[in-house]
């Protein structure tokens, strides 16, 4: 702002000195001290505010003046309060130094003075900045990009002193600031996800805001932009893919240029993220090709002709071909005709990303097609084997969905189901088409398990839990009713929690001392719980027929 703009606010109560000529220096900032040498607080562009405490005698106005001066202060503003009238050799020095001089009236506060330059400084900062993203924009629509998230982040930063952070859908870190400070910890990503992923599925207009500890952060969505507007559709459809800005503020109180600049900022990532998704594609079509050739029983030949061009696409400078592993999603919804496949497809390629890694090229080094409401992941390995057996390591189904299992389920909301399957690592193309139906079973066996987001893998398909997701529906209420309603009814009127003690003791092999200990009982008291049991079932759980009929049935409920 120019000086020349506070006179014309009454409510300032300023009355100019001297400097007249002056009147069209930029004001960039605000500063009140009583200090004689206050330079080291000075940036330059200052308006500084005095109350004169730092005056003992005429003699002491010309070295402070001095001081401002060569610190690049714009103008000073002295308050009439204690000292009434500005004395006349501080007028005089300002003078000599063409330094701008106000009065300010014993009525007026200092603060209400720098909130009034504040305000106007960081709206006119907002302008300049929403021009620079507008002209970033622009460059990044019509040309190569221009730096990525980490530029904006950047603007943000310097300036409108906002720190805010691009988290993918799960909550991994996509870009944030570079200057010093704290990280942003994991799990505050994930929150943030979270709450983001909960809030959407509401229809709630964002931003969101979210308190954690003492930091309040605003949460806005980064949506498609640069493709030609769409009708409305189904925002299941997109919520489990959209990244999000996390700004280190409170958005309520902010003005509309203010809230439009920082979606202007959404909508400049968002061109960065269309490109890197664009991208995608060739390692898309890399899998969709394996893909038609497995299922077709192709010749290994041909599929492995596939899998050498992919092999240096995901792996740069690997050298040899590496083990590859097959995982396999689905998202469904209840009582919703919404495609699947393609939201599989873009979580498959985030989940299956280490999640303490940064930014979005991790994810490059997956190929996912989809056919219809499966996503299918092709996932190279480094052909390392375990120094203690030799087998092949590979992606974990039991910790997969560990740290994003969070946001999912808020973006699931209810009404969705994610549920995966993992092979084992294969190293031919021989062994593909066997990876693929491995991955398949696994999935169904994750499908048959109770929660909004499963995992199981090619380890459980060698034990009974292949079998259950093959149970009808029917058969399988019928049995686990007929062996343990008796038992939920009992717990529901006396809290006798036999069902916990069912469990307990089928996992300790039926060791009355052990299951005891576990769940620190008497062992008299056990006795008693587990008689109660076999009286309301008709059943001896000291027989192995009745142990694995209650150990299928919890498995089954």
């Amino acid at each position: 702002m120019r000086l020349r703009a506070l006179l014309d606010t009454d409510a300032l109560g300023l009355k100019l000195l001297g400097g007249e000529d002056e009147l069209d220096r930029t004001v960039r900032g605000v500063m009140t001290t009583d200090l004689r040498d206050p330079s080291r607080y000075l940036s330059g562009g200052e308006l500084v505010l005095t109350g004169l405490a730092w005056r003992r005698d005429a003699a002491d106005s010309e070295p402070f003046v001095r001081i401002l001066v060569q610190a690049g202060v714009v103008a000073l503003a002295a308050g009439e309060a204690e000292l009434g009238d500005v004395p006349d050799d501080l007028v005089a020095a300002c003078a000599r130094h063409r330094l701008p001089l106000f009065a300010v009236h014993e009525s007026v506060a200092f603060a209400t003075i720098t909130e009034h330059v504040v305000r106007q400084v960081s709206g006119e900062r907002a302008g300049d900045l929403a021009a620079v993203v507008d002209r970033h924009r622009r460059m990044m629509t019509s040309g190569p990009a221009g730096g990525g998230p980490d530029v904006v982040l950047d603007l943000l930063g310097s300036d409108l002193d906002l720190r805010a952070w691009v988290l993918s859908p799960t909550g991994r870190l996509i870009a944030g600031p570079k200057e010093a400070g704290p990280a942003l910890p994991a799990e505050v990503c994930a929150r943030l996800a979270t709450e983001q992923l909960a809030a959407a599925r509401t229809g709630r207009r964002g931003p969101h805001r979210v308190t954690l500890g003492q930091t309040t952060y605003s949460l806005f969505p980064v949506r498609s932009t640069g493709r030609a507007p769409q009708p409305a559709r189904d925002v299941r459809e997109t919520v489990l893919s959209d990244w999000l800005l996390a700004v280190e503020a409170d958005a309520g109180e902010w003005a509309e240029e203010r809230l439009d600049l920082l979606h202007g900022v959404t909508q400049l990532i968002a061109v960065e993220r269309d490109r890197r998704d664009a991208a995608r594609t060739v390692r898309r079509r890399l899998a969709q090709e394996v893909l038609e050739l497995v299922q077709a029983g192709a010749a290994p030949a041909e599929i492995a002709a596939r899998l050498r061009v992919a092999a240096p696409v995901l792996l740069p400078g690997l050298g040899a071909a590496p083990h590859w592993q097959v995982v396999v999603a689905r998202v469904e919804w209840d009582g919703a005709e919404l495609e699947g496949g393609p939201v599989a497809q873009a979580l498959l390629e985030e989940i299956l990303v280490d999640p303490a890694s940064t930014g979005p090229e991790p994810s490059d080094r997956i190929a996912v097609a989809h056919t219809g409401e499966e996503a299918i992941a092709l996932v190279p390995l480094p052909a390392v084997t375990s120094e203690h057996d030799g087998s092949e390591q590979g992606v974990p189904a039991d910790v997969l969905l560990e740290s994003v299992r969070d946001p999912l389920s808020a973006g699931l909301d209810g009404d969705g189901r994610l549920t995966l399957g993992v092979s084992a690592a294969v190293h031919s193309a021989e062994g593909l088409r066997g990876a693929l139906e491995e991955a398949r079973h696994a999935r169904r066996v994750a499908g048959a398990r109770p929660g909004r987001v499963c995992a199981a893998g090619h380890q459980e398909l060698a034990s009974h839990v292949l079998l259950l997701p093959f149970v009808p529906d029917d058969v399988r209420r019928a049995f686990t009713a007929r062996l343990l309603d008796p038992l939920r009814d009992y717990d529901r009127r006396h809290r006798a929690e036999l069902i916990p003690t069912l469990e307990a003791f089928l996992d300790c092999d039926g060791s009355w001392t052990r299951c005891a200990s576990r769940l620190h009982l008497h062992v008299n008291t056990l006795r008693y719980r587990v008689g109660r049991i076999e009286q309301l079932t008709g059943r001896d759980l000291s027989r192995l027929e009745d142990k694995l009929d209650f150990f299928l049935a919890l498995r089954m409920s």
